[in-house]
């Protein structure tokens, strides 16, 4: 009965607490908000909740709060019903002013276990300088100012030495509902390129630029390594997006023009200013062991064993790590005795690009085999650095090392030995491989009297081929001279390519791939239009496009249906709520597209 008892309270106490490791308390708030603006601070916990304990903030007036709502969900899988309850308690507070503040961690009561939760930092902006008249004449008129929408590229830094990273930072800002339609970046020319991850959903927040709050977004990262000294210019970068304004009515004034508000979305190009980087040389006086390794770095090295026996591997690990163009530094030199076989290097590397660089690690193993016994030592192995924040050249040591060679029981130390450079159980001796030829114990036997030299066979093995050779030059030399003309074969190539991408965009679809699906449909439309017209797909424009096949006297109702489908595509990759049945209907516009456009052209 004992023992019944204590596995109840045993199973009771096991139930609690894995309900209690289940419990989450977060609080949640806008990263930045404007000074005399009310905003929301929620804490939410999924459990029911009691004895709520905020502490104190100075820096903000609570107009309301708590306020508590409860939502229940419920859910059955696999013959189990699970139901799970969320408690939120909202303020309202109002930043008196700015600055960057912190709001601490509340705590409240789960079946009487106390939870905390996280604590926020929340920004403050001044107020937005300029308002709601120019709004006003943006509705007017329809015309968005460069203003209210913009891509910015910012530089960390604008003078850099060689091979010193920098990042460059491409954000929008925009007081418009706005989306990106068409994205062409600089090309970076003169420079080694890193990319940054960043999340695929771009989160919009508030920030305050030249006295506006604006609403951005970080579209693009990069860390850009120079490949050579002078001034190198970043170029312009060229986005396409489409703004949805709000049209004003004639005669307005009413009360309830509100509800009958009209919209039309604006198209319109932004750009960005380029900019020069001033990239000085590294200065004189470089180490001899100096390979272009530029940033901050410490090395470690070790060998497997300094004892081994004759044709034993032995390695030496290498490790450089620290933040800076990481990836291309050259692997050190290991000088091994010349008595030993030298394999190539096995090379890792390991780094993360984030905003404050590339960051991690390179690591380098080097593996000899001794074919001798005795005594050796491995030189020390050095690595040289220009260090960016002294401005002077660094160099790392380690070794050197001693290694005690044993002869081996496999044979003797004078024997030759041959390896396939792979590993030391592949080392076989050449005593034991080779066959010598043979010179004894064999006869000849004599032929018969057959003579294919001079006779018929013998003649229509020339005879045949050439004849052949002459019925196939004559039959495919008008094929031989249209491939020479690649043009004509792209042109020609241009529907089966744009067939074959479209198939690999019907399973994207059938997949449910959206985005996917999209890029697909966009590069084979710009492949064929490329291929049909002989322009290189860098070179195509929607502008040249059109009047290329306008040129080639496509009626102007298919050119429009090819510009509607390059639209549709580019929009609907920064439209994730476009519709399964969209894709069907855009996918079979495609295909007749195509089909039409290969009536029309023919070469």
């Amino acid at each position: 009965m004992r023992k019944l008892i204590f596995l109840c309270i045993l199973m009771l106490t096991m139930t609690i607490a894995s309900k209690a490791a289940d419990v989450t308390f977060k609080a949640s708030a806008p990263q930045a908000v404007v000074v005399g603006e009310p905003f929301r601070l929620s804490f939410v916990v999924n459990a029911e909740g009691k004895d709520l304990r905020v502490q104190e903030m100075p820096d903000f007036d609570v107009l309301m709060g708590p306020s508590q709502s409860t939502s229940y969900s419920s859910s059955w899988v696999n013959g189990k019903s699970t139901s799970e309850t969320t408690v939120t308690f909202t303020y309202v507070l109002m930043p008196k002013k700015e600055g960057t503040f912190n709001i601490p961690p509340a705590t409240i009561k789960v079946n009487g276990a106390n939870y905390t939760s996280n604590s926020l930092s929340v920004k403050v902006l001044p107020a937005d300088k300029a308002g709601k008249q120019e709004a006003e004449t943006t509705a007017a008129s329809g015309v968005v100012s460069n203003d209210r929408l913009f891509v910015r590229m910012s530089v960390s830094k604008r003078s850099v030495f060689e091979q010193e990273g920098f990042l460059v930072t491409f954000k929008v800002y925009s007081l418009e509902n706005f989306s990106i339609t068409g994205l062409k970046y600089p090309e970076f020319e003169g420079f080694l390129v890193q990319e940054v991850e960043l999340p695929q959903q771009k989160q919009l927040t508030l920030e305050n630029y030249n006295g506006r709050n604006y609403q951005s977004a970080v579209m693009r990262q990069v860390i850009l390594y120079p490949q050579r000294a002078g001034k190198i210019t970043i170029g312009s970068g060229k986005y396409d997006a489409v703004v949805r304004v709000r049209m004003q009515q004639a005669g307005g004034g009413s009360i309830f023009d509100s509800f009958f508000d009209t919209y039309r979305d604006v198209n319109k190009t932004l750009t960005t200013d380029p900019v020069t980087i001033d990239v000085k040389p590294l200065p004189s006086g470089k180490p001899a062991s100096f390979s272009g390794a530029v940033g901050s770095f410490s090395m470690t090295a070790d060998i497997s064993s300094d004892r081994v026996k004759t044709d034993e591997a032995v390695t030496v690990k290498v490790k450089i790590s620290g933040n800076g163009n990481v990836k291309l530094v050259k692997n050190p030199e290991v000088a091994f005795p010349n008595d030993f076989d030298i394999y190539d290097p096995k090379v890792e590397n390991d780094t993360k690009t984030t905003a404050a660089g590339v960051t991690g690690s390179k690591t380098i193993e080097y593996m000899a085999i001794p074919r001798y016994a005795g005594d050796f030592e491995i030189p020390a192995i050095t690595f040289s650095y220009f260090d960016i924040k002294s401005g002077t050249y660094k160099t790392l040591t380690a070794g050197p090392y001693k290694l005690h060679v044993e002869q081996g029981s496999g044979g003797d130390a004078s024997a030759p030995v041959v390896s396939n450079f792979s590993n030391k159980e592949s080392v076989k001796y050449l005593g034991k491989d080779i066959r010598y030829l043979k010179t004894k114990g064999f006869s000849f036997i004599e032929g018969g009297n057959d003579i294919f030299f001079g006779s018929l066979m013998y003649y229509l093995c020339y005879i045949v081929p050439a004849i052949l050779f002459v019925a196939f030059f004559i039959i495919y030399r008008k094929q031989v001279k249209e491939n020479a003309d690649i043009a004509l074969v792209r042109t020609r190539k241009a529907n089966k390519m744009a067939v074959r991408r479209l198939k690999n965009a019907g399973k994207l679809m059938k997949e449910n791939k959206k985005e996917e699906f999209y890029d697909e449909v966009l590069r084979a439309l710009w492949g064929y239009l490329s291929d049909k017209l002989s322009i290189p797909q860098s070179d195509l424009t929607k502008d040249n496009v059109e009047a290329e096949l306008a040129r080639y006297g496509v009626d102007d109702s298919l050119v429009k249906e090819f510009m509607d489908i390059l639209n549709t595509c580019e929009f609907a990759r920064y439209a994730p709520s476009q519709a399964s049945d969209a894709m069907d209907k855009l996918y079979a516009q495609t295909v007749d597209a195509i089909g039409k456009m290969e009536n029309t052209i023919k070469k």
